[in-house]
């Protein structure tokens, strides 16, 4: 099989998926800049993403809208709790209007701390009913941070009328650490030791006016539906805004980019975080907007949580599939022995979606190989671009030949201008799903947009074929972590991240890149679980000696040379490579509560090892040659 997926997929055969968006229009501006649009306008949409729960309650009221598996005592998981369309409605109208009740408005939100589950997504529901913003908090801000500083900043930006967490003793801490006594709490199960907690059951046994509906009526296009907050990889996360109107049009817009959500309801089987635009807009939105099904995943793609993912994809066969690279490999991997999970797994699906990182090619190759074994054709991998800021959804893909990086073109009625920024060329976004701004931060609000109105991204990108601009664009790293060595010479960090983990895959969970004001680029390697394996030492053996082990080492020997042989120049030779034993630090904003590495965080929290990496005296360096 062909290493490259855009040339093997020439030969290849796949499961027929429609590309909405292949064809676009560029003009010229002053200074270099120029615009790029789609072809085709955006057509219209609904005004507020309620009028679609309202419409598939009278047009579907039996069919599935949530699924999650009850909990046992013991704690395992048992069969799926659902919940019609109908009953989502239902339970909607009765918990808005227990809010309506409690005065509660954009000033005085709703604040969720806990993760994806059937009793926050009515919580949303109600909310969006009764036009009162919500805030899904990352759970990690309340039961991994040790200082609850994140949770804090969230708190105090947001000023909460009432916050909800699933279980009472688990976030009992943070509850009582940062929030006032003067906000209503509620949960699912337990309460909160020294204070008066309400039920969930409370809110749903309200009763139902027709003031819920005239609020619901009221709502419109400018009503926040949400407070989103930004990773915060370069400083305090941001409260974005959500807009009814925003949301709906960006529904709109991956309706023609992605016209299979025209053709059949979707089935999701889904454990992204609804704190984040991903999981919590993208695919929750687009089940609900197109009136699909969403099963609610526990797991995760972690050696601890993937079990339970693989045991759902077993038994239920998604239709869509959306996941980071980490979890593509887990399931590729399964895959390969695990022949009822291959069978069910792909027996529907027409259409895989990665985001997150960069996909290595084992891993691509292997799904490949798994898909054709079984199926005969090969599933469409597909990716695109986009940010909290944007809805999320901006670019996709424009056809089955997709690389690695591969962004695609603008969905309908998003403009994208690009702009020459330090030597690369800068995206910036313009249209119904960009966000106004960020909540209570007028002077950060007027940073982030031009004099044009367009939202400056921060992100590069260059074509992928120059000469064929309906392709579209391709990722060219973040222009802020990029750097000077002392020769002049500009380090560009994102292309160079993504080729340390391939060339390292499976092994290379990020790579930090170091040489400010140095004379070579070095990287620092924050390692996969899968390392232990490699090792051969036990599951309890200290990382420090899993990463010191012949096995380990001569793995990341071979990445080093392969890095140094296919090198151009010094801005991408690795001179030399460290694995780092300690886990980046989420108090201290080296990773962010999705997994993304924070570079300017781990450079500056581990200034000392930097410089001992330059300096050649820090322990079990790796150098070309060696």
């Amino acid at each position: 099989m062909s290493k490259n997926p855009a040339t093997a997929s020439h030969a290849a055969q796949y499961r027929p998926l429609h590309f909405g968006v292949t064809r676009a229009v560029m003009t010229e501006g002053p200074n270099g800049v120029s615009y790029l649009k789609a072809v085709q306008p955006l057509q219209p949409c609904a005004q507020r993403l309620t009028d679609q729960l309202v419409h598939w309650a009278q047009t579907a009221p039996e069919r599935t809208f949530l699924a999650q598996r009850v909990k046992n005592a013991d704690g395992t998981t048992g069969d799926w709790r659902r919940i019609s369309y109908a009953q989502a409605l239902d339970s909607a109208r009765r918990i808005g209007q227990a809010l309506l009740a409690r005065g509660l408005s954009a000033e005085r939100p709703v604040v969720i701390l806990s993760g994806n589950d059937i009793e926050h997504a009515l919580l949303a529901l109600g909310c969006l009913y009764a036009g009162v913003p919500y805030c899904p908090s990352s759970p990690a801000y309340s039961t991994i941070s040790q200082d609850f500083g994140k949770l804090r900043h969230v708190l105090s930006t947001l000023t909460p009328g009432l916050v909800f967490a699933s279980e009472g003793e688990r976030y009992g801490k943070a509850i009582t650490a940062t929030v006032g006594a003067d906000v209503e709490v509620v949960t699912t199960s337990g309460a909160v030791p020294g204070r008066a907690t309400t039920s969930f059951d409370e809110l749903l046994a309200t009763v139902a006016t027709p003031a819920i509906d005239a609020a619901m009526q009221a709502t419109g296009p400018e009503t926040i539906a949400k407070f989103l907050f930004t990773s915060g990889s370069t400083k305090l996360p941001k409260a974005v805004i959500n807009t009814q109107g925003m949301w709906c049009a960006n529904q709109q817009q991956m309706r023609q980019s992605m016209p299979v959500l025209t053709e059949l309801p979707p089935v999701l089987v889904d454990w992204l975080p609804w704190n984040h635009t991903f999981g919590g807009n993208h695919n929750f939105g687009m089940v609900l907007y197109n009136g699909g099904t969403l099963y609610i995943d526990e797991g995760k793609p972690t050696t601890a949580l993937i079990g339970e993912t693989l045991r759902n994809l077993r038994e239920v066969a998604p239709t869509l599939y959306f996941n980071v690279p980490t979890g593509y490999e887990a399931i590729a991997n399964a895959m390969k022995t695990d022949l009822v999970l291959r069978k069910n797994f792909l027996s529907k699906v027409s259409m895989f979606f990665y985001a997150g990182a960069s996909l290595a090619q084992p891993v691509w190759d292997s799904l490949y190989h798994s898909e054709e074994a079984e199926i005969g054709e090969r599933i469409v991998m597909t990716c695109g671009f986009g940010m909290t800021e944007s809805g999320p959804f901006g670019l996709f893909v424009t056809s089955p030949d997709v690389k690695a990086g591969d962004l695609g073109l603008p969905t309908p009625g998003l403009e994208l201008k690009l702009v020459p920024n330090q030597g690369k060329t800068e995206a910036r976004y313009r249209g119904p799903n960009i966000t106004p701004g960020y909540w209570r931060a007028p002077e950060e609000t007027a940073s982030h947009f031009d004099d044009e109105g367009f939202y400056c991204t921060g992100d590069a990108v260059k074509w992928i074929d120059e000469d064929n601009i309906h392709l579209g664009m391709k990722f060219d790293g973040r222009i802020a972590e990029d750097f000077k060595l002392a020769t002049g010479t500009v380090v560009s960090v994102g292309p160079l991240r993504a080729k340390i983990m391939g060339a390292g895959a499976p092994y290379v969970q990020d790579a930090v890149i170091t040489g400010l004001d140095q004379h070579e680029v070095s990287a620092m390697i924050f390692a996969t679980p899968a390392v232990r394996a490699l090792s051969g030492l036990g599951a309890g053996a200290p990382m420090a000696d899993v990463l010191a082990s012949a096995p380990v080492l001569a793995h990341f020997q071979e990445t080093v040379n392969e890095l140094a042989r296919t090198a151009t120049g010094s801005a991408n030779r690795i001179a030399r490579l460290i694995l780092l034993d300690q886990p980046p630090s989420l108090d201290l904003g080296e990773i962010t509560d999705k997994g993304s590495i924070n570079q300017r965080a781990v450079l500056q929290h581990r200034a000392a090892l930097v410089q001992a990496l330059h300096e050649g005296s820090a322990p079990n360096i790796l150098q070309p040659g060696n």
